[in-house]
């Protein structure tokens, strides 16, 4: 499967950390062509530097179209094309409903909603020139399956990238693009690293796994979705969480 990717044109929005990093890397280490895209441009550098493998970085706000347009033309001219989108930039910070600003709604919707609107949006003019156009959206169990108190917003928008998905797909598979969708569980990373180390135990136990997982476990979900292999696959999530929606209770986990 590795292969396949090899030489290809790789995208991921929010790749500076986080689980958009580890997706880079992922795909870096498969041989792909990577431009990290981040609002911050000198991180968006750091992480290309550390990936290595010829990682380029752009300097990319998603909640501006014009931004994600000038992004992927840099991309494109850099590497040739685009083969691949990952469309992973989001953010969640708490706020609970009842204290919770319409601005806080907006920057939350803004950029994980409509950010992949426009990621996608200014990436197709290039997947159609591909042969191996694919799209993989960063969504989450939290929204689409789960919910966690202070993350209605956040829960909004990743239940809404599974519906733009699925009408996606169908308007793209014209020009042989398949659009997927990752729905991580509870991943490792700086901003679950900031809830503190009770929380992580916390999780850990409720997992079947028994283990939070790695931003590279995402990566490889991702890469799958990018591949050759992966060509008649479209429309599709995959919850890559370590079996921690499947539980009853903490009791089912007593019990096995």
């Amino acid at each position: 499967m590795s292969q396949s990717l090899k030489g290809r044109s790789v995208v991921v929005t929010g790749g500076s950390k986080g689980i958009g990093k580890g997706i880079a890397r992922v795909f870096a280490g498969a041989g792909a062509k990577v431009t990290i895209v981040a609002r911050n441009a000198d991180r968006a550098e750091a992480a290309a530097s550390e990936i290595g493998g010829g990682a380029f970085a752009v300097g990319g706000d998603v909640t501006s179209l014009a931004s994600m347009e000038a992004a992927m033309r840099a991309a494109a001219d850099r590497h040739g094309g685009i083969d691949v989108l990952c469309a992973n930039a989001g953010i969640f910070p708490p706020a609970k409903l009842e204290e919770m600003t319409s601005e806080q709604w907006d920057d939350v919707i803004d950029t994980n909603l409509k950010g992949t609107f426009h990621a996608v949006k200014a990436a197709v003019p290039f997947l159609k020139k591909s042969d191996q156009g694919r799209i993989v959206l960063t969504s989450s169990i939290t929204g689409p399956v789960t919910g966690f108190p202070g993350w209605t917003h956040y829960g909004a928008t990743k239940a809404g990238q599974l519906g733009f998905m699925r009408t996606a797909c169908i308007e793209l598979a014209k020009y042989r693009i398949t659009v997927n969708a990752v729905m991580p569980g509870n991943i490792v990373t700086e901003g679950l690293a900031g809830m503190g180390e009770a929380y992580q135990q916390t999780m850990a136990a409720s997992i079947p796994l028994k283990r939070l997982g790695s931003v590279e476990d995402i990566g490889h979900a991702a890469l799958y979705f990018a591949s050759k292999e992966a060509g008649y696959v479209t429309g599709q999530t995959l919850v890559v969480d370590g079996g921690q929606i499947l539980p009853e209770s903490l009791e089912a986990l007593a019990q096995a």
